[in-house]
């Protein structure tokens, strides 16, 4: 079988099994399961061979045309190089692991059919994505992604939440979309072809006339898939969808497509300076701010969610400095321990038994109850905060290196400016990255909350899955930066010795600060009566004053649900910490910009339309109304009426015959 039909077998084989989940789903619902894991694990050997095959070496291209489109066709064309072929594996990989977790996870939904069909249908479009070498195809799969994700976080339609967050996901990463499209199509114009090879010979010829207002467009999609500053207000509230699907989304769909088009068409960016610092201005202005809006969360998937955020503004960032061999990487490492937080965090969720209990000021005793999330979450979190030798510090590194090679000249690919901004922002995210990956462990698995109701130990298939991607999460960085620049266009992405101290340094800082002020906020609290309370919620009054009893009784309704009086994060972020928690108030700011004025608009039409034009419809309808309202009177339907009308009609014409004739 040749490589070709291999490619094309990788994003079809999801297509199929998830149209067949659709229809057998009621009818024989014990193909579902299957119907669910199968095609997706098919898919991922088929994208490892793919990818053995090319190798990294020279980029595998095919093209056929089915029908004349016009004067520039759409063609169904593959371009598959080194990172197409290692971002599909990611792919299959993160795919196959939510689909196996889910039928332990979502095992007594009853819309479980649906929500495996709809994954495999969201992996199917990602696939497209990433194969694609025609940018009207590829634009397929970006749309079909986010109607998948539209219905995947409105998972559990009952709830306001979940109908509020599955519509403003669409909403917004629609508004991004509607200028990239507008800018896929100025850029077929110009470079006469959807093609991506052509596309990029146009740009290196310099045949282009406008790169930077098309860069511009299409960095608004680009900003509403990945959610990037100013559109990534979505991503937050998407966590009201089942936690695999975080997962998916995440780390390996829909977010990650926005990074991996910059990637494909790094050279049309290159060409505008313009572009590359808007660019790099977007990123560093998503990693910081992400970084604080984490460190004030309680929610602990809103903690993950807006450190998604943050480490797509990193690979944003690397892009900004013309490196898409670090932008990718940090991809890759990213997909591994995303995933693994995600799921890791949904294990906590299930031995809860309710999404609700994701607070983490209401955790208590999880360590000993869900071992395996506690040990690979920890993993996870350690990569997360670029701690040597995890996965996340090789990554991070590259693009830390890759903003110090602008800054010392080392490359002309990007400005200066671009490259000091997403050096100063990437460190200054570290910092931060580390201090609420650590917040996140000390409250999630030593927090002094409520204790959550036992529901039993997870479905082994959960737990495996943790381990599975724990593996990556430890080992990939290290082998990575030494296997990959073959597929990276011979890209080096060794850690250099300046960043590595800085970065390193810096996430250590933040680590230990964070827990300094966990042991300040913890004793601080011990020494307060409803301190006391919620370290002994058994209420002993003989350890507490009878007040300070009520008074928490009155907060909470009982003593068993106390916050965790230990969080640091509101010492760490001061008077900033409302207002981080809050999103820095980024809704109501487009609320008052947006949403307010286009409702006064819509009620200005509506008023138009009612008062004045419906008046105007009214209105010629009167003297119609009037006319037949006396012709209506005149007919009664009575014979003798009519004969004395016809009559007097009669003498009216007769006298006015013989007048006439009088006249005359």
């Amino acid at each position: 079988m040749t490589t070709t039909t291999l490619a094309v077998l990788v994003p079809l084989l999801p297509f199929l099994g998830a149209a067949a989940g659709l229809l057998l789903g009621r009818s024989a619902p014990g193909f579902v399961r299957p119907l669910a894991v199968l095609p997706t694990l098919a898919s991922l050997v088929l994208a490892a061979l793919v990818a053995a095959r090319q190798g990294g070496g020279r980029a595998l291209d095919a093209v056929t045309e089915l029908t004349p489109t016009g004067s520039v066709p759409v063609e169904l064309a593959l371009h598959i190089d080194g990172f197409a072929a290692l971002v599909a594996v990611l792919v299959g990989t993160v795919a196959t692991c939510v689909q196996i977790y889910s039928t332990g996870y979502l095992r007594d939904d009853p819309r479980y059919a649906s929500y495996a069909a709809l994954v495999s249908l969201f992996t199917s479009a990602m696939f497209l994505v990433v194969y694609s070498g025609d940018l009207m195809v590829l634009l397929v799969g970006w749309e079909v992604m986010g109607i998948c994700s539209y219905f995947l976080v409105g998972h559990y339609w009952e709830t306001p939440e979940a109908r509020a967050a599955s519509l403003k996901a669409f909403l917004v990463t629609k508004l991004g979309d509607v200028p990239f499209l507008i800018g896929l199509l100025a850029l077929a114009t110009e470079a006469g072809s959807f093609r991506i090879t052509k596309i990029l010979g146009a740009v290196a010829s310099g045949s282009l006339d406008h790169p930077t207002l098309i860069a511009l467009l299409l960095l608004a999609g680009v900003a509403g898939k990945s959610a990037q500053f100013p559109l990534h207000t979505w991503l937050p509230d998407a966590m009201a969808g089942p936690t695999p699907v975080s997962a998916l989304i995440h780390a390996a769909t829909m977010v990650a497509a926005g990074v991996y088009f910059v990637a494909r068409l790094l050279p049309l960016f290159e060409a505008s300076r313009a572009a590359m610092v808007v660019l790099a201005v977007m990123a560093a202005v998503t990693m910081v701010g992400s970084a604080l809006a984490a460190l004030a969360q309680d929610d602990i998937k809103r903690v993950l969610a807006y450190s998604t955020i943050g480490q797509l503004g990193y690979m944003t960032g690397a892009l900004a400095t013309g490196d898409r061999g670090a932008a990718v990487f940090h991809l890759l490492s990213h997909a591994a321990f995303k995933a693994l937080l995600f799921l890791a965090a949904g294990v906590i969720i299930h031995a809860a038994g309710t999404n609700s209990l994701a607070a983490m000021s209401r955790m208590r005793g999880l360590r000993d109850r869900v071992p395996d999330a506690y040990w690979t979450m920890t993993v996870a979190l350690l990569a997360l905060a670029a701690i040597p030798p995890f996965s996340g510090f090789f990554s991070k590194e590259s693009v830390l290196g890759a903003a110090e090679h602008v800054v010392t000249g080392h490359t002309e690919h990007a400005p200066g400016a671009a490259g000091w901004t997403v050096l100063v922002a990437g460190l200054i995210t570290a910092l931060l990255t580390a201090a609420y990956a650590t917040r996140l462990w000390l409250l999630a698995f030593r927090g002094r909350g409520a204790e959550a109701p036992d529901h039993g130990r997870q479905p082994l298939v959960m737990n495996a899955v943790l381990w599975v991607l724990a593996l990556p999460s430890l080992a990939l960085g290290g082998l990575a930066f030494r296997l990959l620049p073959d597929w990276f266009d011979g890209q080096d992405l060794t850690p250099t010795l300046t960043t590595s101290v800085l970065g390193t340094g810096v996430a250590l800082v933040g680590g230990i600060v964070t827990y300094a002020a966990w042991r300040h906020t913890t004793a601080l609290a011990d020494r307060t009566p409803l301190g006391a309370v919620a370290a002994h919620p058994e209420g002993d009054a003989g350890l507490v004053e009878a007040e300070a009893i009520a008074a928490h009784r009155a907060a909470y309704g009982d003593l068993a649900s106390a916050p965790d009086p230990s969080d640091p994060g509101r010492l760490l972020l001061g008077p900033v910490h409302r207002h981080a928690a809050a999103g820095f108030h980024l809704d109501a700011v487009y609320t008052t910009l947006f949403v307010r004025p286009v409702q006064a608009g819509a009620s200005l039409v509506r008023f138009l339309d009612r008062e004045v034009v419906d008046t105007y419809v009214r209105a010629a309808g009167v003297l119609p109304r009037l006319l037949g309202a006396a012709v209506r009177r005149a007919q009664t339907g009575n014979v003798q009426t009519y004969v004395s009308a016809l009559l007097a009609g009669t003498v009216v014409l007769a006298v006015a015959a013989v007048l006439v004739a009088a006249g005359a």
